[in-house]
């Protein structure tokens, strides 16, 4: 029997919800809460589709038969209704739907590098906006948030997850800040994403460095690979910031190499627009023997603007796998004895072990990031580059000596 105003007030709650129904489709959803949601139940191409209408008394039973007839007319056109609701509210949304308001955050972060920001908008235009953009900012929950994040863990990349996680916490507390929604519900999703446990790039012990210093000298490679290699041991810079590196970057009369924030990318080439890995210009005092070393390199590729050319064009850097295959046909596993990234450790665990040097230098010159913002603002401000100008150069006094001698960074004084 077709429903009434009367049989629809009269009904009641119960434990689970429950549905009456009108005829052709149109049911009235009765919810254990008392509230009443009219949904028209519809197939189309031989699935089985159910299309929200609203809440009753919003929706009056006449206006619920109106728009189930409209939903039938629809199907004998050969239209979704769905898909047409869906679109019709995305473009009534507009300016408040997901995708909008994230790309107004990205526009909104004015202490960004326009490529940085170009590769964050990137990031959330391929992982989130395909799943949720055109859902209306005040609609989405923490579940719906969620699954796009869980589709990118499900593929094993979990750093990228966890950015989107923040990015996404970022961007609904931007939504509530500026008035589009009261509440988050991206900041319950803290704690999703659990991160795979860091594991160490193998180093060499103190006593094993001069062994290293003779295999690295008796390299019968290529000669650029080879200089790559004792800049890198000298400088504990990252492969991305000295793959990439131009010549424009280095002051031969201060003796110091400028590392952008960005560089200009270099076409086919993989993130060739990473520069400095935090985000920020970093200086590079350098020693006499790392300037000795750049000297050999530009009689090699000073007539070209990359400074370690690939051996097979002079317009792309060398391989990302050059310093790493190099040590392992000097007889190093580089998956358990070392690898080039393991330079960066020898060389912190050294200058920590003398002594010497202030912890603030260490870092500063390692060029990590700092947690606290106000020591980040003093050591960045100050660079405390006399003291690292001091450092690089106590560092390859101490590897020079160590090739004839060892003795522990700690016994060793240049002075």
């Amino acid at each position: 029997m077709p429903l009434n105003d009367s049989k629809i007030k009269s009904a009641k709650p119960k434990d689970k919800k429950y549905r009456l129904n009108d005829g052709d489709g149109l049911v009235i959803v009765i919810n254990p809460n008392g509230s009443k949601l009219w949904n028209v139940r519809y197939r189309f191409k031989n699935k089985e589709c159910i299309l929200s209408l609203g809440k009753y008394p919003l929706i009056t039973l006449l206006e619920a038969r109106q728009l189930r007839d409209k939903v039938k007319k629809e199907i004998i056109l050969g239209h979704d209704p769905k898909a047409l609701h869906e679109k019709k509210r995305s473009e009534q949304n507009g300016d408040f739907n997901f995708a909008t308001i994230a790309r107004k955050w990205c526009d909104s972060n004015r202490q960004w590098s326009e490529p940085h920001r170009i590769r964050v908008l990137k990031t959330i235009e391929t992982n989130l906006i395909p799943y949720i953009g055109n859902q209306h900012i005040a609609s989405l929950t923490t579940q719906e948030l969620l699954k796009p994040i869980r589709l990118v863990e499900e593929q094993d990349k979990t750093e990228l997850a966890s950015r989107l996680q923040q990015r996404t916490n970022a961007i609904m507390r931007y939504a509530v800040q500026n008035g589009y929604i009261n509440y988050n519900p991206a900041q319950d999703l803290t704690g999703c994403i659990t991160k795979k446990k860091t594991v160490h790039r193998p180093a060499l012990e103190f006593n094993q460095i001069p062994e290293l210093l003779n295999r690295i000298d008796n390299y019968n490679g290529r000669l650029i690979t080879k200089l790559a290699i004792k800049l890198t041991l000298l400088t504990f810079i990252r492969s991305s910031e000295l793959r990439f590196a131009r010549w424009s970057e280095i002051d031969f009369e201060s003796k110091e190499w400028t590392i952008p924030e960005d560089r200009e990318a270099i076409d086919g080439v993989r993130y060739s627009y990473r520069g400095s890995k935090m985000q920020t210009t970093h200086k590079v005092p350098l020693s006499q023997q790392s300037m000795d070393i750049l000297k050999q390199l530009y009689e090699i590729s000073g007539d070209h603007e990359l400074i370690f050319i690939s051996d097979h064009s002079s317009y792309k850097p060398m391989s990302e796998n050059t310093v790493n295959q190099a040590l392992r046909s000097m007889g190093y596993d580089t998956k358990t004895e070392l690898c080039g990234h393991g330079f960066r450790t020898m060389a912190c665990s050294a200058l920590v072990e003398s002594g010497l040097w202030s912890t603030d230098a260490i870092e500063r010159q390692m060029s990590h990031q700092e947690r606290n913002k106000v020591r980040a603002a003093y050591t960045h401000k100050s660079g405390l580059i006399n003291e690292r100008i001091q450092m690089v150069q106590w560092w390859a006094d101490y590897l020079d000596a160590i090739g004839t001698e060892f003795v522990m960074p700690y016994e060793f004084n240049a002075a």
